[in-house]
């Protein structure tokens, strides 16, 4: 009896001990936004107020099941949005956390530059919009876009596979049998979707043990602009003999791009 009390007593303190430490640390290091650096609110899981304001406004509204961009429901056409009626889409269907403006701008950009913190947060931004996909029970295996071994290695990581790592799914696997096989320039921004689309061709291939033949496949990448990348990978992939290729991605961007 006496030895449960001792034990429930020193409960007790430790647990008085860890709310003052924390208390202590909130005066002395008071949490900053991950990313404005502003004061952070305890309870915005690293975020000020306005930037979760802004986070939110990224991460809100319809967007085209086809192609990614803003788009209501009502102005599909047999699934695709008029930006991308005419345009040639290799992936079967996509799936976004946001589009790329602002707050969600900013965090993934400072993610691809050694801010590996954040990787948390956009991994949760992922995976609700990845469990709220229409293809997020068909999917077998997970494959993070590549990044050729030279940028792998300068930058330590693969973002995309980082990504694909905080996603949930009961059965779907991360396959890393995609690989860059050419380093090809870094995307403009301003780039024609022409020229995006010359620079990643033949920049993708499988290795000759893959396990894609009859797979559905999901891509995961951090920013789709034209889809040059994620066509290229998807056509790709499909050539080696899967049967579906979907996309998810933390950004959409080039908004008005066709």
């Amino acid at each position: 009896m006496r030895s449960a009390k001792i034990h429930v007593a020193l409960g007790r303190a430790r647990r008085a001990s860890l709310l003052a430490w924390h208390g202590v640390n909130q005066v002395l290091w008071p949490p900053v936004c991950l990313c404005c650096g502003r004061d952070a609110g305890p309870d915005n899981s690293g975020l000020c107020s306005a930037c979760w304001d802004q986070l939110l406004a990224c991460t809100a509204g319809e967007y085209c099941p086809r192609c990614g961009r803003d788009a209501s429901r009502y102005g599909l056409v047999n699934g695709a949005c008029p930006a991308c009626q005419a345009t040639d889409v290799q992936f079967d269907g996509i799936a976004r956390a946001g589009i790329y403006t602002e707050t969600l701008r900013q965090i993934i950009l400072a993610f691809k530059h050694d801010r590996t913190e954040l990787e948390a947060l956009l991994g949760s931004l992922a995976d609700s919009a990845f469990q709220g996909s229409s293809f997020y029970d068909e999917i077998d295996l997970l494959v993070p876009v590549p990044l050729h071994w030279t940028r792998r290695l300068v930058r330590g990581y693969n973002q995309s596979h980082r990504i694909a790592k905080r996603l949930r799914h009961p059965t779907a696997r991360i396959d890393t049998d995609l690989v860059r096989i050419r380093r090809t320039q870094a995307q403009p921004v301003a780039a024609t979707p022409a020229a995006r689309e010359r620079n990643v061709k033949g920049a993708f291939a499988v290795r000759p043990d893959h396990r894609y033949a009859g797979r559905t496949v999901c891509l995961i990448d951090d920013i789709k602009t034209t889809g040059a990348t994620l066509n290229e990978c998807a056509g790709t992939l499909k050539q080696a003999g899967a049967a579906n290729v979907y996309a998810l991605v933390l950004a959409v961007a080039g908004q008005e791009t066709g």
